[in-house]
């Protein structure tokens, strides 16, 4: 209930700064519409930006879902093979150094202008943020205890599968809840890039209409979105994966 009050009075805070800044400057309408007319507009395209939400939840969600499980396989597979980490956790730190924005051209001139381009970039990236966390996770685990497996003669596999893993799902935790938030980014991009459909080509056609006040709704529907999506993370890794650390 604290953490809704405090989204509420910082919304409440915004939308009045945002009102003086209209009423003071008097900017045009096409260059920063009032906070009333931007809700209006946000109540009457609530179909149209219904449509296209569904579109870019899907992708979100679906990206999400692959890259946190691809994210998590490596990091188990980084933390199980010094020859895999001396081989690929290079080549995944130099990867970063290429921006994920220019991949979207890429991509979509391979695969077209469906779902796999924005799934494909929502997963790659969201997947260094997880296979970091978990991986450094995986690797901290408290020596007494893989001291005391060590003496209990269990093996290689039991001690990642009943000590390790355990042991690192609050680390796996927050990789996931930065990916709730960096999964969206990869989706608007590539929608930009070349989509029919989704919020982010909403965005793109609003401005070309100079609907400046669509363009705000729509925006403020993929906030809403994304904040859904990190308090929805936020409680499983609370239930799920918090709990060994306690």
């Amino acid at each position: 209930m604290k953490n809704w009050l405090s989204i509420l009075a910082s919304t409440v805070f915004g939308l009045a700064l945002w009102q003086a800044v209209v009423m003071l400057t008097a900017p045009p309408s096409y260059i920063l519409p009032a906070p009333w007319d931007v809700a209006e507009t946000l109540w009457t395209a609530r179909g149209q930006i219904a449509h296209h939400s569904l579109y870019t939840m899907g992708e979100v969600l679906l990206g999400l879902v692959l890259g946190a499980a691809l994210g998590a396989l490596s990091a188990i597979g980084l933390a199980s093979s010094s020859l895999a980490q001396t081989l690929l956790r290079p080549m995944m730190v130099f990867s970063q150094a290429i921006p994920v924005f220019v991949l979207a051209p890429i991509l979509t001139l391979w695969l077209g202008y469906g779902i796999w381009p924005k799934v494909i970039m929502a997963l790659l990236i969201i997947y260094f943020p997880v296979t970091s966390a978990f991986f450094d996770a995986l690797m901290r685990t408290p020596v007494p205890w893989l001291d005391l497996a060590h003496v209990m003669g269990a093996n290689r596999r039991r001690v990642m599968w009943h000590i390790r893993i355990p042991a690192a799902l609050p680390g796996l935790a927050s990789g996931l809840r930065l990916a709730a938030v960096y999964a969206p980014i990869g989706v608007i991009i590539s929608e930009w890039v070349g989509a029919s459909q989704g919020l982010g080509y909403l965005i793109l056609l609003a401005l070309g209409r100079v609907k400046v006040d669509l363009m705000f709704a729509t925006t403020i529907a993929l906030a809403v979105f994304t904040l859904l999506t990190y308090a929805a993370v936020d409680r499983f890794c609370r239930h799920w994966l918090d709990a060994p650390a306690e």
